[in-house]
C-alpha cells in the first residue's frame, strides 16, 4: 500500500510557559499548516546551542504541548556535539540536554533533545483496512535511484491523524526523497 512522505526538518515543540520565556508576550502565529490535523509551523524560530556549536533559525511548531522538545537529525547532533536517543515524540526522559535561545530569553534544558523515530500516522479504520491493526512497526520501500527499505517504521494509530510517513532529513537525503513522494508499506509477517 502507498503512503505519502513528510520530511521533517529540525524543529522545536514548546510549552506555553517556555514560549513566554523565549518570546515574551507574543502570540504563537501560524506560518503554514502541516498535514497532521491542528498542527502547524509557526512564524517563530529559535537558536539551538551547545558548548560545541549552534544552529540558527530552527522552526517552532504549534500548537503548544505539555512538554518542551527539540527534534534534530543525526547530522545536526554531530554539529552540536550531542548523542540524542531515537525516540517517539514526547519520550524525553533521559534524552540530551540542549539550550534554546529566543529573542527575549534562554532555556537550558537538562533533557528534551531527541532524534525522532521514523513513523506513520494513520487512523484506526485505516490500520484495520490495510491489515496493520495490532502491529507496532512495518518496513517501508522508498522509491528512486537511491531508494531502499527502511525498517522499524513505527505505526502511530490515532483518531487525529492524516495518513503520512514522517522521516527526518538524514533519511530523506540518503534516499533522495522529498515531501510528497510516495513510498510503499511492506507487509509484515
Amino acid at each position: 500500500m502507498e503512503v505519502i512522505l513528510g520530511v521533517s526538518n529540525r524543529h522545536v515543540h514548546l510549552t506555553k510557559e517556555d514560549f513566554k520565556i523565549l518570546f515574551g508576550d507574543a502570540s504563537l502565529e501560524i506560518l503554514r499548516e502541516v498535514r497532521q490535523p491542528n498542527q502547524f509551523a509557526s512564524t517563530f524560530c529559535v537558536t539551538l546551542k551547545t558548548k560545541k556549536g549552534a544552529i540558527e533559525n530552527v522552526r517552532v511548531m504549534g500548537p503548544f504541548r505539555e512538554y518542551t522538545q527539540v527534534e534534530i537529525a543525526k547530522t545536526d547532533a554531530y554539529l552540536l556535539g550531542l548523542h540524542p536517543p531515537v525516540r517517539a515524540s514526547g519520550q524525553i526522559e533521559n534524552s540530551s540536554p540542549i539550550t534554546i535561545v529566543g529573542p527575549k530569553g534562554t532555556l537550558h534544558l537538562q533533557e528534551g533533545c531527541i532524534l525522532a523515530e521514523r513513523h506513520i500516522h494513520l487512523l484506526p479504520k485505516q490500520a484495520e483496512m490495510y491489515g496493520l491493526s495490532g502491529l507496532e512497526e512495518v518496513d517501508v520501500l522508498l522509491p528512486g535511484l537511491k531508494g531502499g527499505i527502511l525498517s522499524h517504521v513505527k505505526l502511530r494509530i490515532s483518531e487525529k491523524s492524516y495518513f503520512e510517513m514522517h522521516l527526518d532529513t538524514d533519511d530523506a537525503n540518503a534516499h533522495l526523497v522529498k515531501n510528497g513522494d510516495i513510498a510503499h508499506i511492506l507487509a509484515k509477517k
